[in-house]
């Protein structure tokens, strides 16, 4: 891989997921769970957790790009907008850097609202991958 090289993965997430990720984690917060409570927000609907969301980024860097193999150093994350269940959005990966003698890149990650092109969740990931780096 080099700088530059990019890859998109379209996904979304059902109110299931949402209460998967609940009972894994623990965060059982109304504002995920709770349609009454969350009519109550700035949201006016259920959300889904931030690092649920960003929970994408692991799955393509350790399955899709660069794969196999990948090990997660380090992520930065800014979470500018909500995400709603059964929306469709897609997360943009571009290697930034690469530091071909430790076997590492920094990859830039973002999540995109897939109707309104709004950006949700931004980042930068370290990783390491000894065949792609």
């Amino acid at each position: 891989m080099t700088i530059g090289d990019n890859y998109q993965h379209s996904f979304q997430f059902s109110q299931e997921d949402v209460i998967r990720f609940a009972e894994v984690s623990g965060d059982n917060n109304p504002l995920h769970l709770d349609a009454e409570f969350a009519a109550t927000t700035p949201f006016k609907k259920p959300i889904i957790h931030g690092i649920l969301g960003a929970s994408i980024f692991s799955n393509v860097i350790g399955t899709k790009f660069p794969g196999a193999g990948s090990v997660y150093v380090k992520q930065s994350l800014e979470f500018l907008r909500p995400m709603f269940v059964d929306v469709a959005y897609e997360a943009r990966f571009e290697v930034l850097s690469v530091n071909a003698d430790k076997h590492t890149a920094e990859i830039s990650t973002e999540i995109i609202d897939a109707q309104t092109k709004k950006v949700t969740t931004r980042g930068v990931a370290a990783v390491m991958n000894k065949e792609h780096f």
